[in-house]
């Protein structure tokens, strides 16, 4: 059955401020697809956002959303799910909205292993406030603060999240939007942190810069430069340089996850205290 997309969307909001050929409208629509999928009610569902371009995306949507403060997804979803651990609750940001400003938020949250998903669409720069290099550009690429060439090493965001404790880590990217909506649906399902990294187009800031101004050479550059988790398994270290790895990165279903583990905290104090609900 094909995805009524406008029901998810606040219609009046239309059309939206992205560049034309943004790759971030193709992890929207990869997100309202795995939305639609596991059948949940958008009356039940939170989406929060920081600040950047990607930020503006639950501007769009019609369900519960907060636009936030820059960097500060998390803190504001977190509370969201510690007073209603039964709903639904996905933060979208950019990649310096999540691992340069938000990065303290990002490694506890997967420390604590709690029920939110997390997307990250990467598109390798600061997009809306200019062109600055942000923590995943490329080495030797160029930004609005690095016009001679990035010298500093990229975040590999999905090992980050791993080592921070995350128990589903998944990477995608927009020139394969069925995959990436299958991570998504897949991820948004798990019981506990998901992060789902989305390697994005920014033609305008990143592209332009670096001889890729056009939405199409961009994402084939992209498509370039990826490798599925299957196939790179069977790849010799030396063709494997300059990929990245896509696909279901980690999964562990056994850590307990953080709601729960609140809940069971506050039975037990109260049966202490004597205290019957």
């Amino acid at each position: 059955m094909a995805v009524d997309y406008l029901h998810y969307l606040r219609a009046d909001k239309l059309p939206h401020m992205w560049c034309p050929g943004c790759g971030i409208g193709i992890v929207v629509k990869s997100m309202i697809g795995a939305i639609d999928a596991l059948g949940w009610d958008k009356n039940e569902t939170a989406v929060v956002s920081g600040i950047g371009c990607t930020s503006r995306a639950p501007g769009y949507m019609d369900m519960n959303t907060l636009h936030t403060t820059h960097g500060r997804a998390l803190t504001f979803a977190t509370g969201v799910k510690m007073a209603a651990p039964d709903k639904h609750v996905i933060v979208i940001a950019g990649d310096g909205d999540s691992s340069a400003i938000g990065g303290n938020h990002f490694i506890h949250a997967c420390r604590r292993n709690i029920d939110i998903t997390m997307i990250i669409v990467n598109n390798n720069i600061y997009g809306m406030t200019g062109g600055q290099f942000s923590p995943t550009t490329p080495y030797g690429a160029k930004a609005a603060t690095t016009p001679h060439g990035n010298i500093d090493p990229a975040f590999d965001l999905g090992q980050l999240a791993i080592g921070a404790g995350a128990t589903y880590v998944a990477r995608g990217s927009v020139d394969n939007g069925r995959m990436l909506q299958k991570y998504l649906k897949d991820g948004m399902a798990h019981h506990g942190f998901s992060v789902i990294e989305a390697l994005s187009n920014c033609h305008t800031q990143f592209g332009r810069r670096n001889k890729m101004s056009d939405p199409v050479v961009m994402v084939e550059w992209i498509a370039n430069k990826v490798v599925t988790k299957a196939k790179a398994e069977k790849m010799p270290p030396e063709e494997l340089e300059g990929k990245i790895i896509t696909g279901e990165l980690h999964r562990n279903d056994e850590r307990p996850e953080y709601t729960d583990e609140y809940s069971q905290l506050i039975q037990r104090v109260q049966k202490k205290a004597g205290v019957h609900q």
